[in-house]
């Protein structure tokens, strides 16, 4: 089943998120490689694919998960979480439309 990961940041930790990033992205990368991500990415504080110093508010994913706790345990395991970059992440069931 699919899920989506909902992650907030912290403020200011856009110095923690450029630290931490090459390890969030090759958890994503195994992801990807398996099949199971459908969608990943940053939200940008402002409106800008680059918003520079601004930095990002959080992050979403959208992958595949043999059930909640999975999921819930992978999101919980993020070099972003542990390094402080996430105030709070939320798990959710997701229902694929289109």
């Amino acid at each position: 089943m699919l899920y989506v990961i909902y992650a907030e940041d912290n403020a200011d930790s856009l110095e923690k998120r450029t630290a931490v990033r090459p390890a969030h992205l090759a958890r994503l990368s195994l992801l990807h490689d398996e099949g199971r991500l459908v969608v990943a990415g940053p939200m940008p504080a402002v409106d800008s694919n680059d918003p520079g110093v601004a930095g990002f508010t959080g992050s979403t994913i959208v992958a595949e998960f043999s059930s909640l706790e999975a999921a819930q345990s992978w999101a919980n395991d993020d070099p972003y979480l542990a390094a402080g970059v996430y105030k709070h992440v939320a798990v959710s069931p997701f229902k694929r439309v289109f």
